[in-house]
């Protein structure tokens, strides 16, 4: 599958973010599922603020669950990969970024 719809927590916070603020770095921002559960856990965890930066956001037509304060580029709402991004581990290590092709109407 290439959607999420829950987050599996792998780890926690190693710094004490209480009452400080914090900004979180991600490489694509889709539905925000993901970004919105992180912040929340920020959040809880006491922090004073809470930002978010995005590499790339895609251009959706639906909502989102959280959406980000900072953005590189916007990308079209098309599966991406390379420059870190990758498909079940391939593709990760291109030199740019690249999109499926849309499918055929």
């Amino acid at each position: 599958s290439t959607s999420g719809a829950s987050v599996e927590w792998r780890g926690s916070p190693q710094v004490d973010c209480k009452d400080r603020a914090v900004l979180i770095v991600d490489d694509i921002l889709d539905e925000g599922i993901t970004l919105a559960a992180v912040i929340a856990r920020y959040r809880d965890a006491g922090a004073a603020t809470v930002y978010s930066a995005v590499m790339l956001r895609k251009q959706l037509t639906r909502p989102r669950s959280a959406d980000a304060d900072f953005v590189a580029l916007e990308c079209p709402d098309r599966y991406v990969f390379g420059r870190g991004m990758d498909y079940r581990g391939y593709w990760r290590n291109l030199a740019a970024i690249y999109a499926l092709r849309e499918a055929a109407a």
